[in-house]
């Protein structure tokens, strides 16, 4: 079906059909995945996950649709980034596919309707199954951007399955600048400390733009500071040889061209924390095997976004049966097993 509709959607403009995609989402009529292969079902910084493939933040950024996503087959869904106030991000254009390269460049600049209508939704979905995170960003004109941080972890930390601190985006300008020592370091001390004797766990999303050394440092914070786990990684800022016209586009870069330096910050990243936090990988991932990849690279679950733009819903299906069948084939019991040494 999405094959002989994507002609179709590929005439809107990207943003145009996003909103249509989440309209269509908004009606219920979206068909509940089949159960999920006993084999897949895992744990995360003590999340009970039916599978490990997970949507990544900024397919729904205001908690319009994390169940319909769920019933679509994601193991778990995270919404946002969402701010303290409404935001209306950068001027448009701002998406753009890169058909030829499989890719996406976007410089939303984290367009949200804001955290109190966040805390609504998750108000509203209180008692439902499901694993549904929380990406927190912060506003652009915030003269604290920690402060905003702290917000949205005490708006969200009671409703929220988990809670993942948005410091990688490269929209915002000088939000990347959150990942340096002095101020991460603050940074953590500050949301763990909002947080309060609440179990929520709360991760954090880098970026994989960085030195390798810059691993060893967050790691080294996150550990110490008590963060449960990093999202690796976000877009990139970086411009390999791309086909499509709008290569040339500022913003970040997801899609498959980020496949090998999302594979090097995850290595990075696992050499970084000895194992001592759960990583989940992003960026690039299109694919059962590539899934798979990052798990046996170290990662305990995966996330996924721009590959939906190509593949469509069905892609969630078709990337949990073959991890399914690489985990068999190799005689691992679960995906826990198969996590790292590859």
């Amino acid at each position: 079906m999405f094959d002989m509709l994507r002609p179709l959607i590929f005439r809107l403009d990207p943003e145009t059909a996003h909103r249509a995609t989440l309209a269509a989402l908004r009606t219920g009529l979206v068909p509940r995945a089949p159960a999920d292969d006993p084999i897949l079902a895992t744990r995360l910084a003590g999340l009970d996950l039916p599978n490990p493939v997970g949507l990544a933040a900024g397919f729904d950024k205001d908690v319009e649709v994390p169940d319909a996503m769920l019933r679509l087959g994601f193991g778990f869904v995270e919404c946002g980034s969402v701010t303290p106030r409404p935001q209306a991000g950068n001027p448009q254009p701002r998406l753009f596919r890169l058909v030829e390269d499989r890719a996406v460049i976007n410089r939303m600049g984290f367009n949200n309707r804001g955290l109190e209508q966040a805390v609504v939704r998750l108000q509203a979905r209180r008692g439902r199954p499901g694993i549904v995170g929380i990406n927190l960003g912060a506003n652009k004109d915030a003269d604290d951007r920690t402060a905003d941080y702290v917000t949205g972890l005490r708006a969200t930390a009671a409703l929220a399955s988990y809670v993942t601190v948005n410091i990688s985006s490269p929209n915002t300008p000088g939000l990347r600048a959150l990942q340096d020592e002095a101020a991460l370091t603050d940074l953590v001390a500050r949301v763990v400390a909002a947080r309060g004797q609440l179990a929520v766990p709360v991760f954090v999303k880098i970026a994989p733009d960085l030195e390798p050394a810059d691993f060893d440092t967050i790691a080294r914070i996150a550990i110490d500071g008590g963060i449960d786990g990093l999202i690796v990684s976000n877009t990139t800022i970086s411009r390999p040889t791309l086909h499509s016209r709008d290569a040339g586009e500022a913003g970040g870069r997801s899609g498959a061209p980020l496949q090998p330096l999302a594979m090097a910050a995850l290595r990075h990243a696992v050499r970084a924390t000895g194992g001592a936090l759960p990583l989940i990988a992003a960026g690039g991932i299109a694919t059962g095997a590539e899934a798979y990849a990052r798990i046996r690279a170290g990662a305990s679950a995966v996330q996924l976004y721009s590959a939906l733009v190509y593949a469509g819903p069905g892609l969630v299906q078709c990337i949990k049966a073959d991890l399914a069948a690489l985990l068999r084939r190799d005689g691992f019991a679960s995906v826990a097993a198969a996590v790292g040494g590859g």
